[in-house]
């Protein structure tokens, strides 16, 4: 990760528009993580660390898309049925074994490589396949309706993929569609970037595990599960460092032991403007911040920085600011760390099923559900409660409808864009 610039937002300093935040981390970092080859069976979610090049054609050979009869084009009549003898059958994995002549109809199956002509080739042998529903047999011949365009039925080789393409890129997430890909020219194992790995904790003294007690005025922690659920849907290997105090030395210890031996560290809570908030100035103590007051609801006190030569994101308290600004901004980090080329989720219009004002001049993000109004139309409906700290408000949500900095007012009916859970919880 670069060093980072002196000329900090600090407390009380002029908020950040999200867009110039992102585009300056994207600045700031690389990826941080080596290389591993991986048997391609182990390979779905991983990052591709190298250009994949075919070495083959995909299909290998010219074959048949239909089961049917391959003949000669130049052997039909143009204007009436044709009558050929049949001589020979093909299958799959099975070539015919001999040259193909003029003059005959070639039983073929799907899958099946087309038959050579007599100087062995391909391209002088059969040319045309007939679907076997449209031939009928009679006796050792078959008979062929006129009207068929040459090369029908006919698949080429390399018509998919062809030898020396460049078939995957560095970067892309291995899918399952990337995997067969993968396997369709022979690669049994790939080049894959090392898992990012992450460093969580959250602070407060009011903060308690859930498999102990809460005493009076504690709370049980929410934003860790949640967090360590949201990285390892991203692939990243994650140690989970507990509760800290609120305790300045103690923060700063913890930070400066985590940045040793991990890629990024993420914290939530204390990153506030109170007395008991002790994390910015705890990665200033190793680091520095240079982000940290962002034009933004949920979630504006955020701290991006590093400690050391490791990422830090500061996560707010609330539960659910913590996961909006992990989804926001925490996740293209993350991705871009791990060597992902392509972070940027996909955003949808849809139609406002809800009233709802705002002030100008931050970017807002409002918890809803997608359904098709009465008309039919796909409709983000708003979430009772827009409270930071109403957790329940995102499980009864699927999306965020993200409204820009000039936008004021949204009434029903309105168009207005949605960034779908699906896009950022994986």
């Amino acid at each position: 990760m670069a060093q980072l610039k002196d000329d900090c937002f600090a407390f009380g300093g002029e908020l950040t528009p999200l867009t110039d935040a992102l585009n300056d981390m994207r600045a700031r970092v690389g990826t941080v993580v080596g290389q591993e080859l991986v048997e391609l069976d182990n390979c779905y979610g991983r990052v591709l660390a190298e250009d994949l090049i075919s070495s083959r054609n995909v299909p290998p050979r010219d074959n048949s898309a239909v089961d049917g009869y391959a003949v000669y084009f130049d052997d039909l009549n143009p204007d009436s049925d044709t009558r050929l003898p049949y001589t020979g059958r093909i299958a799959a994995g099975h070539p015919l074994g001999r040259a193909a002549v003029h003059g005959e109809a070639l039983r073929i199956f799907t899958g099946a490589p087309m038959p050579t002509g007599p100087d062995d080739m391909q391209s002088s042998g059969p040319d045309t396949i007939f679907m076997e529903e449209d031939v009928t047999v009679d006796g050792d011949a078959v008979i062929l309706p006129a009207g068929l365009k040459r090369g029908s039925n006919r698949r080429f080789a390399g018509e998919d993929i062809k030898s020396g393409d460049t078939i995957l890129r560095a970067g892309a997430k291995l899918r399952p569609q990337e995997l067969g890909l993968a396997a369709s020219v022979g690669s049994h194992e790939l080049p894959v970037f090392a898992a990012l790995r992450v460093a969580v904790f959250s602070t407060g003294d009011e903060v308690r595990d859930p498999f102990g007690d809460a005493p009076e005025g504690c709370i049980f922690d929410a934003n860790r599960s949640t967090l360590k659920a949201l990285l390892k849907g991203l692939g990243c290997d994650v140690t989970d460092l507990g509760i800290l105090p609120d305790d300045a030395v103690t923060i700063a210890d913890a930070l400066r032991g985590a940045a040793t031996d991990h890629d990024l560290l993420i914290t939530s809570g204390g990153v506030s403007a109170g007395e008991e908030d002790h994390v910015k100035a705890a990665v200033e103590a190793h680091g520095s911040v240079y982000m940290w007051r962002l034009a933004i609801k949920p979630g504006r006190p955020i701290a991006l920085g590093q400690v050391a030569d490791t990422a830090f994101v500061g996560l707010p308290g609330n539960p659910v600011a913590a996961m909006v600004t992990f989804m926001v901004i925490a996740r293209p980090l993350v991705c871009w760390l791990s060597g992902l080329s392509d972070a940027e989720p996909a955003r949808y219009r849809v139609v406002s099923g809800f009233e709802h004002t705002k002030k100008t001049g931050r970017r807002e993000w409002v918890r809803a559900r997608l359904a098709t109004d009465t008309t039919g139309q796909l409709t983000a409906f708003k979430d009772h409660s827009g409270g930071a700290g109403i957790l329940t408000s995102m499980v009864g949500a699927d999306c965020l409808v993200e409204l820009d900095e000039d936008i004021e007012h949204v009434s029903p009916g309105d168009d207005i864009l949605v960034l779908p859970f699906s896009e950022v919880l994986a």
